[in-house]
């Protein structure tokens, strides 16, 4: 007989590749959870990992079974969703994720709101890049997500929350600094500092710097706007930023020189996503909601 508690485990296993991080994110012991993974390879009569020392990989069956348990786990989620409704808009469980180049800027004034107008409201935050936020949510590890949009998935739904233009940081003295508004088309490629590979602000500069072939760009890729910043100010270089990043007070640096560009200037559209199938879309509507209040009313002090 296959139970949940075995699903939920392997699920985990899968996800993490590692039976300790799986056996950390589900609670219990690395030897609970791999018995709950033997008892459910007895019961499908197959072997669904194959054990080596720095992990585990699954099997072509564990991959199937994967799948079949993701798809399964979302729908047992989304049931179990029906009791949380009836505690009122916004309250109880829900696992939120949000991608780095979001986080730290909108976290501290979307959690006041939260606490304030939803103490009833119990968030489970997970930060990391969109690729693996969207796996997690469609599988039903995550219940809603905060990035940029759209994500382009039929099985999600989508509600924009605010517009985050970009700027361009320069160091003082250097011609991008001068130059008012900036000019994307006059960055070289050996000049520009991004994100590592993964972040989908990466993708995005790169968009608006569409004349630089990223083949030809420094093999450097940082993992904060911190790093950038201070590469930037040390004179190495150029980067863009989110107007959220400057208006929560990242740049501090009287080294440094922000720029607007020219009209019309790009931005992201930052919102929330959730399964198209979930009963807590009054939810997540009511939380896009939240987002755009918390982000409103920014200023954006130092750039012209």
């Amino acid at each position: 007989m296959i139970s949940l508690k075995q699903l939920r485990y392997f699920d985990l296993l899968a996800a993490t590749g590692h039976f300790g991080r799986a056996a950390d994110r589900a609670g219990v012991s690395q030897p609970a959870l791999s018995m709950q993974v033997r008892e459910l390879e007895r019961a499908l009569d197959g072997r669904l990992v194959e054990r080596e020392p720095g992990g585990a990989r699954l099997t072509p069956l564990g991959e199937e079974v994967a799948r079949r348990t993701a798809s399964i786990l979302s729908e047992v989620r989304d049931l179990e969703s029906l009791a949380d409704i009836r505690g009122g808009l916004l309250s109880g469980p829900i696992r939120l994720g949000i991608i780095p180049s979001v986080a730290p800027f909108l976290l501290p004034p979307l959690l006041k709101l939260i606490e304030s107008e939803h103490p009833d409201l119990e968030l489970t935050i997970r930060e990391t890049v969109t690729e693996a936020l969207v796996e997690e949510l469609a599988s039903g590890r995550l219940d809603v997500v905060i990035a940029s949009l759209p994500l382009e998935r039929d099985d999600l739904e989508e509600a924009e929350a605010f517009e985050d233009r970009f700027l361009l940081a320069a160091s003082e003295g250097t011609p991008h600094a001068a130059r008012t508004p900036a000019l994307a088309d006059l960055i070289e490629a050996d000049e520009l500092l991004l994100l590592e590979d993964g972040h989908c602000f990466r993708d995005q500069a790169l968009s608006v710097c569409h004349a630089i072939d990223p083949a030809r760009l420094r093999s450097f890729g940082a993992t904060s706007f911190s790093t950038l910043l201070q590469l930037v100010a040390a004179g190495h270089g150029v980067t863009l930023l989110p107007e959220m990043a400057v208006a929560a007070g990242i740049v501090a640096d009287p080294r440094l020189r922000l720029n607007r560009f020219a009209r019309p200037e790009p931005s992201r559209t930052i919102g929330v996503a959730w399964r198209r199938r979930s009963p807590r879309a009054d939810d997540y509507r009511a939380l896009a909601e939240r987002v755009a209040e918390a982000a409103g009313g920014a200023s954006v002090g130092g750039a012209t």
